[in-house]
């Protein structure tokens, strides 16, 4: 049963290339090269292909879907600009 368990998991690693990246991001491949092409996702090339840091997606992740990161006082609030 456990050989079972490790084989349905997906090596993460921590520079993917598009397949891994898309599937680690639960999306298809098309779309996740759109995203990279337009700048929506971190990536970057290597050579004519596109590459995919785990740690930037997480953190790309955590942003867009409202997470605090640890590195932030969330008690420091950013002055508010006068109304003119």
């Amino acid at each position: 049963m456990a050989a079972v368990a490790q084989g349905q998991q997906v090596a993460v690693r921590e520079v993917m290339d598009i397949r891994q990246a898309a599937e680690y991001l639960g999306i298809s491949g098309d779309t996740l090269y759109r995203y990279a092409s337009e700048g929506f996702v971190p990536a970057f090339k290597l050579g004519n292909r596109w590459r995919f840091r785990k740690s930037l997606l997480d953190n790309w992740m955590d942003e867009k879907s409202g997470v605090v990161s640890a590195s932030v006082d969330p008690a420091v609030k950013k002055p508010v600009a006068r109304a003119r």
